[in-house]
């Protein structure tokens, strides 16, 4: 049974990678913990409220950062325009959700949770690394308590999605991310190079919707402002489904290719959220900032229709995909 920390901004693909942890059954949602990102810090974290709620989830919510690990930053880039005012497509969620939360900041809630579980729990981050960066600076040894981090976020032999050089996971937080990648832990990062080879189809949803349970309507209902972003803003026919990419990793790594090597992100100027890896094969450079720090693993290639599959097995049927 893999143990998680799910660290989200919900978020409408942050959705579906929840009730796809939430399903898998060989999963066990130990807390989740949000972030400021594709809409602020409090409705992130009524989003993930609401969608506990919705779908019976009882893992602990901690609400965690509100603002990047470096204060003068101040243009957090909210994604209102890909995920709607509300971030979950404008459905209308409620004002207020009856849902407790965790009384532990979400920094705090990771390091004590890791030192409860030493060596079992994998970190799934989809937002800004705020609040991971944030628990290494206050605990710096449960980097070596961590099972794993998996990181939706980053661009490396691909452009951006917010400027031609950054990912807006990470340019939302760039000095987060340094921190993260840099720090003495097993880190995948499961980028843009992948996540927009994996395209969900609004005819794939729909049949989801229909052979599964009713609860699924919601993830359809949704899904639909960030199905029309996709379609008329990058001509798709369908959505990425850039976050349940990164937790199908936890399952069926053998489905992704892995390039490794140190990882660094650009943080002020032109390509401010850049992610640049020194790979451990070939080339080879003396005196960068890449020296010294741990070799982490960046996904190159993806089998996006296996991966589809595996999210459609658990959201459907609570199963995992039998292995091809």
């Amino acid at each position: 049974m893999h143990k998680v920390i799910f660290d989200t901004d919900p978020g409408v693909d942050d959705a579906m990678a929840l009730l796809f942890l939430h399903r898998h059954p060989e999963i066990d949602i130990l807390g989740v913990t949000t972030v400021f990102g594709n809409v602020p810090l409090d409705l992130t974290t009524r989003n993930a409220q609401f969608l506990h709620r919705e779908w019976g989830i009882s893992a602990p919510i901690s609400k965690g950062a509100d603002k990047t690990i470096d204060p003068s930053r101040t243009d957090d880039r909210a994604a209102s325009v890909v995920h709607g005012a509300d971030g979950l497509g404008n459905i209308g969620v409620p004002q207020l959700i009856d849902w407790p939360l965790d009384s532990r900041p979400a920094h705090q809630f990771i390091i004590e949770t890791v030192r409860a579980n030493p060596g079992e729990i994998t970190l799934i981050a989809v937002g800004r690394m705020t609040n991971l960066a944030l628990a290494l600076r206050a605990d710096p040894e449960i980097a070596h308590l961590v099972k794993e981090v998996i990181v939706m976020g980053g661009a490396f032999d691909v452009g951006g999605n917010v400027t031609p050089a950054a990912e807006a996971n990470i340019y939302g937080d760039p000095e987060a991310a340094d921190i993260l990648f840099t720090a003495p832990w097993k880190v995948t990062i499961v980028g843009l190079d992948v996540t927009m080879k994996t395209i969900m189809s609004a005819d794939y949803l729909a049949h989801m919707v229909k052979s599964g349970e009713s609860s699924l309507q919601l993830l359809s209902d949704l899904s639909q402002y960030y199905i029309d972003f996709y379609r008329s803003r990058a001509g798709l026919a369908g959505m990425a489904v850039h976050d349940s990419t990164a937790c199908v990793y936890l399952v069926r790594p053998d489905l992704f290719t892995l390039r490794t090597g140190p990882v660094r992100v650009v943080s002020g100027g032109i390509a401010d959220g850049a992610t640049i890896q020194a790979p451990d094969s070939g080339r080879k450079f003396i005196g960068t900032p890449w020296d010294g720090h741990p070799s982490q693993s960046v996904c190159t290639f993806v089998q996006s229709d296996a991966v589809l599959e595996v999210i459609r097995a658990a959201l459907v049927e609570g199963r995992p995909a039998i292995a091809v």
